[in-house]
């Protein structure tokens, strides 16, 4: 009896340790709306630490943005 529990047990571990579910690595999503004059340099520099370019590279593959053309009102997914 108790080597069924045990193997019981062991099997609810497995599946749980191979079950999907969320890990929360990228966090949550934020939606941007964009201001009169703002710019990706602007929001990359004040939203994200280190070099502005690759937070920008990272915007604009986000939003499908050919360049960094943006304009009020815009929403623009942060990554």
């Amino acid at each position: 009896m108790f080597a069924r529990i045990l193997v019981l047990i062991a099997l609810s571990g497995l599946v749980w340790s191979v079950a999907p579910r969320p890990s929360g690595a990228h966090g949550a999503r934020i939606v941007y709306r964009v201001k009169p004059h703002d710019t990706l340099w602007g929001i990359a520099a004040a939203r994200y630490g280190g070099d502005a370019r690759d937070a920008i590279w990272r915007i604009e593959r986000a939003n499908d943005l050919r360049d960094s053309s943006i304009k009020p009102g815009q929403r623009l997914v942060l990554p």
